[in-house]
């Protein structure tokens, strides 16, 4: 090592996330192995000497950032001696396009090699360091490394890729194919994280419908039974369901445990059933709300929420009044909607952008004033009530009120007498915004 190298040991290191929550449960690992090799962690850039911003590629708009945020980075690195990392899936997808683009950046690592970061900031010190292979085997992270952001919900994952192709979608290529983590391995994780006071647990993949225990062969359902077993944990979550693989036995598996909120986020991302076949999602408009109504049928209090694409290439205006119909039908609790962009290596990328920006905008628009409208109107159907949530800290906004979340995901803020913070508590609602509610606990 040269002689004005740093070992990780001596350092203090930041991380600055954009993407999902499967990037900022990989932010808690690098956390956690830095942390395990002597690191520090700390509050700014400037006050560090490793930085390492970790990235989504599923929307143009994450790019940006990350271009933005190396510029800002740049008069750091000329002065004081700074090692700077890409992470992330834009760090698999774009590795030489970073480098030549910000030549100050000293090394690129994708998901699938965290576990070699120690030694890649070591050898990145030297040289550039490019380290983006691939395996086909999941591999197993030591929950005891992961530093968590939360003391009582936490993030587990339990498969990672996808081998969907959506025509749209670049995970296939930032992620790579469907990999399963062992079902033992996930429930003992679980119970420690349980034995440790955590209450929550929120699993993580890019399609767990599809998830197959590799050594048993048994499905979700089966895996969602198993974790209603687990002593100490209260709720269980998971993030992403693809449509087409929700079937009867999963939602009856939810029915049946009592652990697993009632609540459910399963993206259509087109109310229209011709934009939906050139999306390659595998499912009709028709074949989406069928599974809503059993969902609603089975557990009529189900909290549901969706993501939405407009703007998708060759979107007419009646495809895009089929999307806006879509969500007056359901009714969703909440939404995550979006302009399309094309994506590198996507099907959909071959395709014309042939909807113009300004279109774009205002369908968005459009989409967004009528969630705004529906999430009003069910929030204020929720004034008077009284509701279990679960207590994550002091709000960001104002000290003075706590923070949390009920079953249905919803963002609750209210007002305690005492320290509930990582707790359960009994909240009344008083009052309620487009996006939050609001009360006093009971």
């Amino acid at each position: 090592m040269k002689e004005n190298s740093k070992s990780l040991a001596s350092m203090k290191f930041y991380i600055r996330t954009f993407g999902c929550q499967m990037n900022e449960n990989d932010s808690e690992r690098i956390a956690g192995i830095l942390t395990a090799g002597g690191a520090k962690m700390s509050d700014s850039p400037e006050d560090s000497d490793l930085i390492i911003i970790n990235t989504c590629a599923v929307r143009e708009k994450s790019e940006e950032k990350l271009y933005s945020c190396l510029g800002r980075l740049a008069p750091l690195k000329k002065r004081k001696r700074v090692v700077i990392g890409v992470g992330g899936c834009v760090a698999q997808l774009y590795r030489s396009e970073i480098m030549e683009r910000t030549p100050f950046v000293d090394f690129i690592i994708g998901p699938d090699n965290y576990s070699q970061l120690a030694d890649i900031v070591h050898s990145s010190q030297e040289e550039k360091v490019v380290s983006t292979s691939w395996s086909e085997d999941f591999h197993e992270f030591p929950s005891e490394m992961t530093l968590r952001e939360s003391d009582v919900s936490a993030y587990v994952t339990i498969m990672e890729g996808c081998n969907n192709f959506c025509s749209y979608c670049i995970v296939p290529f930032t992620r790579g194919r469907e990999k399963f983590r062992a079902k033992e391995n996930i429930l003992q994780e679980i119970q420690s994280l349980a034995d440790n006071g955590y209450l929550e647990v929120q699993l993580l993949g890019q399609n767990v419908n599809s998830y197959t225990d590799p050594e048993s062969g048994k499905d979700f359902a089966f895996l969602l039974r198993e974790l209603n077993r687990v002593d100490g944990i209260e709720w269980v979550r998971f993030i992403t369901s693809h449509p087409k693989n929700l079937n009867r036995d999963i939602a009856e598996a939810m029915k049946e445990s009592e652990k697993v909120c009632r609540q459910l986020h399963l993206p259509i991302q087109s109310g229209s059933t011709s934009v939906l076949k050139r999306m390659n999602r595998g499912y009709t408009r028709e074949e989406y709300l069928e599974k809503i109504a059993m969902l609603r049928q089975l557990m009529p209090d189900i909290s549901l929420s969706t993501d939405i694409i407009v703007g998708f290439p060759g979107e007419t205006e009646d495809e895009f009044q089929d999307t806006l119909s879509m969500l007056a039908e359901v009714r969703f609790t909440n939404i995550f909607s979006f302009r399309y962009s094309p994506r590198p290596k996507t099907a959909a990328s071959r395709e014309k952008d042939s909807i113009p920006f300004e279109e774009k905008k205002k369908r968005l628009i459009q989409v967004q004033e009528l969630q705004k409208k529906m999430q009003v109107e069910f929030n204020r159907s929720l004034i008077g009530r009284t509701m279990k949530v679960l207590c994550l800290g002091k709000s960001k906004k104002d000290p003075a009120v706590y923070a949390g979340r009920n079953q249905g995901y919803q963002v609750v803020n209210f007002r305690s007498q005492k320290d509930v913070t990582g707790q359960f508590v009994e909240v009344h609602i008083a009052s309620c915004g487009p996006y939050s509610l609001v009360g006093e606990t009971v």
